[in-house]
């Protein structure tokens, strides 16, 4: 037996029996010459990234200095002088350097990288205003001088709308090729029943490409979700070369760590991609920071609260749109309580007692959608619940008017909260405050999302709304703790109008 040959055999420890189980490495160095087949359906691959990327830099340059020209030419239409020709002579000189800025702003946050790992507009707008901010420190310690900064914040604002809407086309047309091609990423959901249920539910049609489930190893129970299971992790090698695997997405935040390990080495030689359904505690890292100097390292998780310069934003951005927002829909609010007054007896507006910031009770104001006396019966309804966890909701809940159906199915109820973020008791965007029935029901853990002011709308909202588990509504809830931006808010709220129009998981 050659050197190579007995470093082929090694052992591991089975996480659940503990004995030795071989495992059979490659029989040949997969840096190995390709053969000339497979050199060329690389060379194809090579060639549709590279296009990828050639093409997003030109959508992007498209949308730079579609950005400042049109600034330019709307400042030029607002003094009465408005010339294309003079427009464009002033946007020229600044395009190059700004596209350059772009693509490197845009390069550090993977938005040239593939489809499923590409974000989406909030990233672009905070690479955006990173560039803004960039051209502006250029321009100033240049000795250039401006009459007024409209060319930035003007040009930060036609960038976001022509680019994002620049890729979502993008995106649309190349996803609908590959789905006339037949493309599929072939999947294998591996950890335990329930989370295999859950993970399987998501992914459901909701990919930026499509996901085909090949099938699941479960560890323990086998999960009611319509696909077929596969047989066991020592399995795994043979499993991932009949199906054509591309992808395991371990779907388990407590899943073993040494077979962990073990499936990722696995999966590693064969070229096959690993996904990992992140736990609680991994959200929490995105934001730890290192303490040195320390005699074990040690990792600070600082309370995601909002203040000072951010609660000032935040503060401030929610008074200016909900104040605007209110005197905008003025006449569908005033058609609304029409129609809820006429409709059936009681009072137009529902003032539910719902747990605030820090768990202090607040009224939260809602277009009343449900016969007089409805928190009456709740407890008889109790047997028809359609949620899990702490959430009741149920499809078709008798207790609704007809008028309260509609403007449930598009969220219209939720309009008078506007007045809520005006009187400081509500913000537009952050964790969805729950009535007292469910606050009683939560976890512990749960509890965290009161750390902030609830919020109109949310990651909730745009996620999937009723259709997801309420555990992983918690955790979008974290999420959105962990990595508030004045972005994120402001993608948030433009994803909820899709969201609402589809009217998906709302009930």
């Amino acid at each position: 037996m050659t050197i190579e040959q007995k470093e082929v055999e090694r052992t591991r420890t089975n996480g659940s029996s503990g004995s030795p189980v071989s495992l059979s490495l490659p029989q040949r160095d997969v840096r190995r010459k390709r053969p000339p087949l497979l050199l060329f359906i690389l060379r194809l691959e090579t060639l549709r990234r590279v296009t990828r990327v050639a093409t997003l830099l030109a959508l992007d340059y498209i949308g730079v200095a579609g950005a400042l020209f049109t600034a330019l030419l709307v400042k030029l239409a607002l003094r009465d002088h408005f010339d294309v020709g003079s427009a464009w002579r002033e946007t020229r000189p600044w395009v190059a350097f700004a596209y350059l800025v772009t693509v490197l702003m845009f390069a550090r946050v993977d938005l040239y990288s593939d489809r499923p790992r590409r974000p989406g507009l909030g990233k672009i707008a905070t690479a955006l205003f990173q560039t803004t901010v960039i051209a502006l420190v250029f321009a100033l310690a240049s000795g250039e001088h401006f009459s007024s900064y409209y060319i930035f914040y003007g040009s930060l604002f036609f960038g976001t709308v022509y680019i994002a809407g620049l890729r979502e086309l993008y995106l649309r047309f190349t996803g609908r090729l590959l789905e006339r091609a037949g493309y599929r990423r072939r999947a294998l959901l591996v950890g335990s029943g329930k989370h295999i249920e859950a993970v399987a539910h998501a992914l459901a049609g909701r990919a930026r490409t499509r996901v085909d489930l090949v099938g699941y190893i479960s560890l323990t129970r086998r999960p009611q979700n319509g696909l077929r299971s596969l047989g066991s992790l020592e399995d795994l090698p043979q499993i991932l070369a009949t199906e054509r695997i591309q992808e395991v997405i371990i779907a388990d935040p407590d899943f073993p760590q040494e077979r962990a390990v073990d499936l990722v080495d696995r999966c590693h030689q064969r070229g096959v991609t690993v996904h990992v359904a992140p736990s609680t505690m991994e959200i929490l890292f995105d934001r730890a920071e290192f303490v040195p100097g320390q005699t074990v390292p040690l990792f600070t998780l600082r309370p995601p609260v909002f203040e000072g310069i951010d609660y000032a934003l935040k503060r401030t951005f929610d008074l200016v749109l909900s104040t605007v927002g209110l005197i905008v829909l003025s006449p569908v609010l005033l058609a609304i309580s029409l129609a809820v007054k006429l409709s059936s007896r009681g009072p137009v507006i529902y003032r539910s007692e719902r747990p605030g910031m820090a768990g202090k009770p607040f009224h939260c104001f809602k277009f009343r959608t449900m016969r007089m006396h409805a928190d009456q019966i709740q407890a008889d309804l109790e047997s028809l619940n359609e949620q899990s966890g702490a959430l009741f909701k149920i499809r078709r809940d008798p207790r609704l008017t007809t008028v309260g159906r509609f403007l449930r199915r598009y969220s219209l109820d939720e309009l008078p909260q506007l007045a809520n973020v005006v009187r400081g008791e509500m913000s537009l965007v952050g964790p969805r405050p729950l009535p007292m029935r469910d606050f009683e029901r939560l976890e512990e853990w749960h509890k965290k999302r009161y750390l902030v002011l609830p919020g109109i709308t949310g990651l909730w909202q745009v996620s999937g709304r009723a259709e997801l588990d309420f555990d992983d509504l918690v955790r979008l809830d974290f999420l959105y703790l962990e990595r508030w931006s004045m972005f994120l808010d402001l993608s948030i709220l433009l994803k909820t109008i899709p969201a609402v129009l589809s009217r998906r998981g709302a009930f």
